[in-house]
């Protein structure tokens, strides 16, 4: 059965070159992107409009120009600002792309730190930022060519990459114990998150859910509102409804099957929460979906 994959393992590029540039918009291509992490760096890049993510549990609103960099293994979502719309680019790129053959201390100095959580930055930087400035050329080359394949393209990408991190780097500082265990905490969190993409069609407890991570249920319930900015039950349901969405727009499903594989039991329950999350019933958003794709 379909589900949202929360540790996206999915080589962006090739794995010679793991490197891929998309472009969104919301709600008009997609919905929301929940909550998943990965292995690269990515910027989030708003073109226009604005759009909401979050970061370690850290809500921001991007608007025309912002910038969002999100270093490895951070655990980071996109949505809808309320009833706005929002146009963005993702560049994402593996930290091997920095690496050379053989041993590279240039690597080790500067890529490494940033992977294995010892160097840290500041995530969000407004259009009119100095980090903002400084890098926006290399992105908006990097945006404005990602559809070419001329035979220098690589290294045109590669020499943005490069300045790229060598802002990055100047503008990072060490990573505080504080926040490093923060993290740490925040990363066990990942836990909970693969027993609801594993158990979301059967019942799910708290208790089970903060047992697979360590933690007491009060400490488990605070630190994962922290980290998500929703209760662990309405973290649940809204990835419940993700799922159902998915499936109403890509099968033939019934919308009381639909609601079953999802995991609601009580289908006007799921009619009532389903609209709430996207202003229209079932069958709507279907004939929605499929209208879109003619």
């Amino acid at each position: 059965m379909d589900c949202a994959e929360l540790h996206e393992t999915k080589i962006h590029g090739s794995i010679a070159f793991p490197y891929s540039v998309y472009h969104g918009r919301i709600p008009e291509w997609i919905h929301s992107f929940p909550l998943h992490w990965h292995e690269g760096f990515e910027l989030i890049y708003c073109e226009g409009g604005s759009i909401r993510t979050a970061l370690w549990g850290q809500a921001y609103t991007l608007r025309a120009g912002d910038l969002l960099v999100i270093l490895p293994h951070a655990v980071h979502s996109i949505e809808r600002d309320g009833p706005a719309e929002g146009e963005y680019y993702n560049i994402i790129f593996h930290p091997s792309i920095f690496k050379g053959a053989g041993g590279d201390p240039c690597y080790d100095k500067y890529v490494l730190p940033f992977v294995n959580g010892e160097r840290t930055m500041d995530c969000f930087h407004p259009a009119d930022s100095d980090f903002c400035r400084a890098v926006m050329p290399c992105v908006l080359s990097m945006v404005d060519h990602r559809r070419e394949s001329y035979s220098t393209y690589e290294l045109m990408v590669k020499s943005n990459l490069f300045q790229l991190l060598y802002h990055m780097t100047r503008y990072s500082v060490p990573a505080a114990g504080g926040d490093r265990c923060l993290h740490l905490s925040y990363g066990k969190l990942k836990n909970a998150l693969y027993y609801i993409q594993n158990c979301y069609d059967r019942e799910v407890s708290i208790q089970e859910a903060a047992g697979r991570c360590g933690f007491s249920e009060s400490y488990f319930m605070k630190l994962f509102k922290d980290f998500t900015g929703m209760s662990f039950n309405a973290y649940l349901v809204d990835y419940r409804l993700e799922l159902a969405a998915k499936q109403l727009s890509e099968t033939d499903y019934k919308v009381i099957d639909v609601a079953e594989n999802c995991g609601f039991h009580n289908h006007s329950y799921f009619t009532r929460a389903f609209q709430k999350k996207y202003q229209k019933t079932p069958l709507a958003y279907r004939k929605a979906a499929r209208s879109a794709r003619e």
